[in-house]
């Protein structure tokens, strides 16, 4: 992710010395994404992503550690963390929770074919799965109470054109929160830059710090979001048709899903609009931060609340 945390040659070679991992050959820092300072290292035995974690604190890090371990035991393609001599996932680096994790071969798919999106909604599925048997529990942070309280944050600073936009979309999703759907763990973050290809084979899911408990449809949703959009914010129906069987091949839909399906989609649309308004109207300080564009999914948001009943129709050809 973007870096925030600078360190030094001689800061990483003393981090490393707790690990029998060879020694250190060369590093750098990752420019991509928002949340976590990222850096490639190499060392005389490894090739491996050192992730300094910027907004959560030590004690939190358990999950998402024990979770990539447990997805990348069960055929999940996450990057496994790696142990220090005392078998520990999590160590301070700069007074922050920092960890070393497996490399994965391959680079993100920037223009996604059909095939792309058939493999993405495979692993999905294979990862919701998985995540019946591990034992964790986390809420999801950008859930609705989050939702609300950024609202209030940033409600000054928005146009009156998205200050009625967004109340609208908040009344209501207000609606459905508590819907009795499929729950378990999901990624909550699994857009194009967080999953690596080697031309149409995926090879590696990365970025699992957003991952949490909650309603796999809106995992679905977020995912689909990113992957079958087009420039407009409308929804590529071809891909998005491929990404959902591919899912529903492997954990089948089910017809209370179908009826969410429109809603879950405005979800995932307004989390990832209001995050990124946060991030653009409330910048974090940093080496090579980027800040991503809220208008995208402002745009996703308003095609879907237009379209409502189309995306049903799609749905229900599969899980009714």
């Amino acid at each position: 992710m973007s870096v925030y945390t600078s360190v030094s040659e001689a800061e990483l070679s003393n981090f490393l010395a707790y690990y029998d991992l060879g020694e250190l050959v060369d590093f750098e820092g990752i420019s991509a994404g928002i949340e976590n300072t990222n850096y490639f290292v190499n060392t005389t035995r490894q090739q491996m992503v050192l992730t300094i974690f910027e907004r959560h604190a030590f004690d939190e890090m358990g999950y998402f550690l024990d979770l990539m371990a447990h997805l990348a035991e069960h055929a999940v393609s996450a990057p496994h963390p790696l142990a220090d001599r005392n078998d520990d996932y999590l160590r301070i680096l700069k007074d922050k929770p920092a960890a070393l994790l497996m490399r994965l071969s391959g680079d993100w798919a920037r223009h996604p074919t059909r095939a792309h999106c058939a493999a993405i909604g495979a692993e999905l599925a294979h990862l919701h799965m998985a995540g019946e048997t591990f034992e964790g529990e986390r809420t999801n942070d950008c859930g609705p109470a989050w939702w609300r309280g950024t609202a209030q944050l940033i409600a000054d600073r928005l146009s009156n054109e998205e200050r009625v936009l967004l109340e609208d979309e908040l009344a209501y999703q207000s609606q459905f929160r508590l819907v009795d759907l499929p729950r378990g763990v999901i990624h909550a973050d699994l857009f194009r830059d967080n999953a690596l290809f080697e031309g149409e084979r995926l090879t590696g899911l990365i970025d699992f710090y957003f991952a949490c408990n909650d309603l796999l449809l809106y995992d679905i949703a977020v995912t689909v979001n990113d992957w079958c959009c087009e420039a407009d914010g409308s929804l590529n129906r071809d891909k998005s048709l491929a990404l959902l069987q591919s899912y529903h091949n492997i954990r089948p839909l089910t017809a209370a899903e179908s009826q969410l399906w429109p809603v879950m989609l405005r979800a995932g649309a307004l989390r990832f609009w209001l995050s990124r308004l946060k991030d653009k109207l409330f910048p974090k300080e940093g080496e090579l931060t980027q800040i991503k564009d809220p208008a995208e999914f402002e745009n996703i948001l308003r095609k879907q609340r237009e379209t409502n009943e189309n995306f049903m129709t799609d749905f229900r050809g599969l899980a009714g």
